[in-house]
């Protein structure tokens, strides 16, 4: 199983992880996705993931999105 992980900025809360987590959720591929707020940070564990959708799914949810980190 893949994984990518991205550095998120504006998230601040749980509801804000919740809709990450949503968003994300919807990606094909996606079969788990941690959210750390504290940290920032988004992992998403799949088969087959699409960097730019991924991207568009977490800005879809309304925060943005730094460079992926080394995973």
């Amino acid at each position: 199983m893949a994984q990518k992980q991205y550095t998120v900025t504006g998230m601040s809360c749980e509801h804000c992880a919740a809709s990450i987590r949503e968003e994300v959720s919807e990606v094909s591929g996606v079969r788990e996705v941690e959210v750390d707020v504290a940290g920032k940070a988004v992992t998403v564990h799949g088969t087959g993931l699409d960097d730019e959708r991924l991207r568009a799914a977490i800005a879809e949810a309304g925060y943005g999105v730094v460079d992926p980190v080394a995973a």
